[in-house]
């Protein structure tokens, strides 16, 4: 089967595209700017193309089906000339659903956690060599790639992006999927480029769980007060599973669980990875693995990359990177690494990145979220403001956004650098948050600096 790719440098696209050369198809794809580790990836399995940009003359009518990514436009002249043709066009959402109509779909959603949840599940699954096919967007430690796609598994673990599905396309992601086994971890509002009011973004969920199989199964998170208003007015015909928040203790720096069986010590840290860790619990046990066995699983993982991901430890001083972003992800980590570190200093440093973070209306939701922090910092990119041809926000508004007493705010990413690179970490922790990279943020360079 030939299939091309329109936008393979996505962090999911690409990963797509490698999945389906390991079934052995003729794959091909464009793009006009591919960054690392899609770059690198995809030139290590003989899928980079040889010239970036968009080529008309690259769709021809052997292609027997397009995957089309977010990144590219409607008007982009390889999709024209795709449609032009004739030809199949799925986006990535509608492609993964054909390759997995005859297996067992186990979709996690929610506006937060659904990373972590599906690499948590994965990570048990492995641990008993239970093999599943999956699609994540985050590397997981001990996978090459974070899409496996056989015809012989009879799962499949989805996570269940809520973002549109392509340009063309502007259902949800995870609207498409048809979950026999399905998870909501909680509902906060995101993506207002898209979603311009919280009900409209909520009622993406209600689609969700009405798109449910007949006589599946929805596991949700019943301390999230929409999620299980959602989850309990439904009239299908589904299993309802709730989790909520475990017993746990920090002792000596370390996350134990209380369970049955006695304390659990974790590599992970965070009241919300631990509810994250429950609704995995529960989805592995449809899956056939049992509490017990769960638990001696889970003790071994030590989290997705870019989700409280440590980037290095010296002395009493200590790093973490995270992919927060949305305004509840953002308060649930710096709150937990608090709770983790509370005799240390915590500075967070957090981006302001996304459309919605950017957005002169939405950043108001940002109110308190810091207000853990020993020391608080927000950056923003003017380039990224003009890229994503948003109005430009006064550092002022930012201040009054946060209300955190003490706020820092820088715009210039050589200014933030001087400035980090002239803390005192003694007894500290630096907390950064981000989608993006803080203007090529190096931690290496940082690293030597506490080492020297």
């Amino acid at each position: 089967m030939r299939v091309h790719f329109i936008a393979i440098g996505g962090a999911a696209m690409h990963n797509l595209a490698i999945a389906l050369k390991v079934k052995k198809y003729h794959i091909t794809g464009s793009d006009d700017i591919i960054n690392d580790p899609s770059k690198s990836r995809l030139k290590s399995h003989e899928l980079h193309p040889n010239e970036l940009g968009w080529f008309h003359d690259r769709i021809t009518n052997d292609i027997d089906a397009i995957v089309l990514g977010m990144h590219a436009r409607a008007d982009n002249p390889e999709l024209l000339k795709a449609k032009e043709l004739n030809l199949k066009i799925f986006s990535y959402p509608e492609f993964i659903y054909e390759q997995s109509k005859l297996k067992t779909r186990v979709v996690i959603g929610g506006s937060h956690g659904k990373t972590t949840i599906t690499s948590m599940i994965l990570h048990v699954m492995s641990f008993y060599e239970k093999d599943v096919d999956y699609m994540v967007g985050a590397q997981l430690e001990g996978f090459d790639v974070m899409v496996k796609l056989t015809e012989k598994n009879d799962f499949i673990v989805l996570e269940g992006d809520e973002y549109l599905s392509s340009p063309i396309d502007r259902r949800p992601k995870f609207h498409l999927y048809k979950p026999n086994i399905a998870l909501i971890s909680g509902i906060s509002w995101d993506h207002i480029n898209v979603f311009p009011t919280y009900e409209v973004y909520k009622k993406q969920f209600d689609i969700f769980i009405e798109s449910i199989v007949e006589g599946g199964s929805i596991t949700y998170n019943s301390e999230d007060l929409d999620t299980n208003e959602i989850v309990n007015k439904t009239s299908r015909s589904i299993r309802k599973f709730e989790y909520s928040s475990p017993d746990f203790f920090i002792r000596n720096g370390v996350t134990y669980l209380q369970t049955s069986e006695g304390e659990l010590p974790l590599e992970i840290f965070g009241k919300h990875n631990l509810s994250n860790l429950m609704g995995a619990k529960w989805i592995c046990q449809q899956m056939g693995v049992d509490e017990d066995d769960f638990y001696q699983a889970i003790t071994s993982f030590k989290g997705a990359s870019n989700r409280l991901e440590k980037v290095f430890t010296y002395k009493n001083s200590h790093v973490y990177k995270d992919f927060a972003h949305s305004p509840s992800k953002v308060k649930a980590t710096v709150n937990a690494v608090k709770n983790q570190f509370e005799k240390h200093n915590v500075i967070a440093c957090f981006e302001l990145h996304t459309f919605s973070s950017l957005n002169s209306e939405f950043i108001n939701e940002y109110k308190d979220t810091l207000d853990k922090a020993d020391k608080a910092i927000v950056y923003f990119s003017k380039a990224t403001l003009e890229s994503k041809k948003l109005q430009e926000i006064d550092i002022k508004d930012i201040v009054a956004a946060f209300n955190k007493s003490g706020l820092l705010v820088f715009d210039d990413p050589l200014k933030l650098k001087e400035y980090l690179f002239s803390v005192n970490y003694n007894n500290s922790v630096l907390l950064m948050m981000s989608s993006g990279n803080f203007g090529n943020f190096n931690f290496s360079e940082l690293q030597n600096l506490l080492l020297s």
